[in-house]
């Protein structure tokens, strides 16, 4: 029965990384509870299989020409490069605060894009093409580090912050597909070194979750844009709060 609720979860955190980008956060306590595992090799094993969640998505999304791959390839390049630091530093400092900082962040970006969801949003440095490289370059390096921190995966974090600078919510969805496989790859890169990743586990919850990512998907492109946002702006807020309470009680 144990096993069978963390199937379940798995499914529902596929659907919301095929739908909203943001989701597998849940794989990490379902994992400690339900699998049994210590929260290191739940954030490790849960990382690891956002891998094949990231393939499945990005393919499903570009099949649907939902990805932009002008602002998806610098934010790649920054995640990949400081994912394996963050899994490194994970070993190191105490994560408390700056996992603080990051959950702040988010709930930040969900309050702002649910209160701001009916108005046109302007998109920073629309004008000036190399300063936004820049800054998707520096949101790629924050979520690659912060993922492999905290093991919770990239469109976590890449979602909130590329919608509170403006980008539409189904090229910042379609570019967190793409952006999770790099995160999680480093990451993991990181965990194969200092970490440890139950693959009994990973494997049959990385079954559930593309079929949740499939369905997800199919969710995404039937909702328009105000629901989208709404959407993403509850979730950001619930994940934020989670984050935090995990946190502050050293879960």
């Amino acid at each position: 029965m144990t096993i069978a609720w963390l199937l379940a979860v798995s499914l529902v955190a596929g659907m919301l990384i095929g739908a909203v980008g943001i989701g597998g956060i849940l794989l990490i306590p379902a994992l400690n509870i339900l699998g049994g595992l210590t929260i290191q090799e739940s954030m490790a094993t849960a990382l690891f299989t956002f891998i094949f969640t990231g393939v499945l998505g990005t393919f499903l999304f570009q099949r649907r020409g939902s990805i932009d791959w002008g602002i998806t390839v610098p934010l790649c390049i920054g995640a990949a490069i400081f994912g394996f630091f963050g899994a490194w530093a994970n070993t190191k400092i105490n994560a408390h605060g700056l996992s603080l900082i990051l959950a702040s962040i988010i709930v930040f970006s969900g309050i702002y894009t649910f209160f701001t969801k009916s108005r046109e949003k302007l998109l920073i440095f629309e004008n000036s093409p190399r300063a936004q490289l820049v800054l998707l370059a520096a949101v790629g390096a924050v979520v690659g580090f912060g993922s492999g921190l905290t093991g919770v995966g990239g469109p976590a974090l890449s979602v909130p912050l590329m919608i509170l600078f403006g980008f539409p919510p189904l090229s910042t969805i379609g570019a967190s597909q793409v952006v999770q496989i790099l995160a999680a790859v480093s990451g993991t890169a990181g965990n194969l070194r200092f970490g440890s990743i139950n693959y009994e586990l990973a494997v049959i919850c990385t079954i559930f979750e593309v079929v949740g990512v499939v369905m997800g998907v199919r969710i995404v492109h039937a909702m328009n844009a105000r629901v989208l946002r709404t959407c993403v702006g509850v979730l950001c807020i619930l994940v934020g709060a989670w984050l935090m309470i995990r946190t502050v009680l050293g879960y």
